[in-house]
């Protein structure tokens, strides 16, 4: 084992009793920043796709609900 400095971690494979767990653990995501997005809802663009993609969504619901058509 090789020695480390206060500011380093230590790697997976020298740390004891983790060989193998990190694979297998999904890793958590932690967000503490949220991405501001910045979309004109007022806009007639945004109308525009809103409605084109509810409709879309509405016949796929459609289509799911009843497979014959």
């Amino acid at each position: 084992m090789s020695k480390l400095s206060s500011n380093e971690s230590p790697s997976p494979s020298e740390v004891p009793g983790q060989e193998g767990k990190d694979k297998a653990a999904p890793a958590k995501k932690v967000e503490t920043e949220e991405e501001e997005i910045d979309i004109d809802l007022n806009a007639p663009e945004t109308e525009k796709a809103a409605l084109a993609i509810q409709g879309k969504f509405r016949r796929f619901q459609k289509r799911k609900k009843d497979p014959t058509s």
